[in-house]
């Protein structure tokens, strides 16, 4: 008797591989040589890691042995040897680009320092102003390769002002650049930015003259008495608009800064779009753009914990309907607040309230807007909506 055969038994599925723990893309991103060196050390490889304007001119024996396959260089100065030799193992490589006034991969928002350097030769010679005739130049040429630059540059700044706010409680002040210095409203402005920084908040504005500069300014000046901004308000005076001259305006302000060094943190956001308004000196941080669309709403979408509307023209009307859209929509979560500063301006010179009002109904942003009279008023009812 034969003894049954063994019957086949089905295969058995192949088990899933273990799936390997996410990382997240920023934490693969390389920003200074001292970043460099870490990963270099504690990895042994720079696969997969994404490096942002580093200069490795120096580390070239290190880029001829280690691992880059996979890497991605954005605008890292190198030797020509490393260059080649990273490039055949797989990396991508966009080196940097020559004879530009900016550069386009930079891994950090720019600081005052950054955009006035030269200011003692005059606006015209500092890289703000070069970066804006760049602009002009070649939007009126219709040069691709410059919008593409625009673009990767815009891009880059929008990573890195993320970085710098996470876990921020934002406020954004806006209002027009007409303000001057020296006035009641410039004044106002400026204690309301001190007053919001320190309550905690991070103060962000367009980045520009006028009533952005004041709430700059105010941040700056909240680690000091009370007695330094009043003080800083008479020295700015002496030059109370950038027009007719820009060297000037900038000029006084970097003497304040120099006689109150270290001051506040707080946050620009301007744009070479509108190029006839400098960048002011009172933000640490500011993040300039080439796209206006792009800088708009990305400096409403990062004000996470409100937005204060001071009288302004046609830019802070636009402002305030680009903020209302999300909060009606709810696109954005729940809606932030809404404060608008000056009762006779928003209902009968621009009469924004009642449309705005309107708009609100029975929505949900309805009990997040709010119109007061006086700026004292704004940051208590900021206050209220966060209670």
């Amino acid at each position: 008797m034969h003894p049954t055969p063994a019957q086949p038994q089905p295969a058995q599925p192949s088990q899933p591989a273990k799936p390997q723990p996410h990382r997240a893309a920023r934490d693969r991103e390389i920003e200074s040589l001292a970043e460099f060196d870490e990963v270099v050390a504690a990895h042994g490889t720079l696969d997969r890691y994404r490096l942002q304007a580093v200069d490795l001119t120096d580390r070239t024996d290190v880029l001829l042995t280690t691992d880059t396959t996979g890497a991605v260089f954005l605008g890292c100065p190198m030797s020509p040897e490393a260059a080649a030799r990273v490039g055949a193992s797989g990396a991508l490589v966009f080196p940097p680009v020559p004879d530009l006034p900016f550069d386009p991969y930079r891994a950090f928002v720019y600081t005052p320092g950054e955009l006035f350097d030269s200011l003692e030769a005059g606006y015209e010679a500092t890289p703000d102003a070069r970066s804006y005739a760049w602009f002009e130049q070649t939007k009126a040429d219709g040069d691709i390769f410059g919008s593409m630059l625009r673009s990767i540059h815009d891009d880059a700044v929008s990573d890195a002002l993320d970085e710098l706010l996470v876990g921020a409680r934002v406020v954004g002040v806006m209002g027009g650049h007409a303000m001057a210095r020296g006035t009641a409203e410039y004044a106002g402005a400026a204690r309301l930015g001190r007053e919001l920084a320190r309550a905690g908040f991070t103060v962000a504005t367009g980045g520009g003259p006028g009533a952005m500069e004041a709430a700059n300014l105010g941040a700056y000046a909240a680690p000091f008495d009370d007695g330094m901004l009043d003080e800083a308000l008479e020295l700015l005076a002496k030059a109370p608009s950038f027009r007719p001259s820009i060297t000037d305006w900038a000029r006084a302000a970097f003497e304040v800064r120099e006689r109150w060094p270290d001051g506040g943190p707080s946050v620009g956001i301007p744009t070479w779009f509108y190029g006839h308004e400098p960048p002011n000196a009172f933000a640490a941080h500011i993040a300039k753009y080439f796209a206006n669309a792009t800088r708009e709403d990305g400096l409403l979408a990062r004000s996470n914990a409100g937005v204060v509307f001071l009288p302004g023209a046609a830019g802070t009307v636009q402002e305030i309907f680009d903020n209302a859209t999300p909060n009606y929509y709810e696109s954005r979560g729940e809606p932030t607040p809404m404060v608008l500063v000056n009762e006779a301006h928003w209902s009968r010179t621009l009469p924004a309230w009642q449309l705005l009002t309107s708009l609100a109904g029975e929505r949900a942003m309805a009990s997040r807007i709010a119109l007061v009279d006086r700026i004292e008023q704004a940051s208590q009812a900021l206050k209220r909506f966060g209670d």
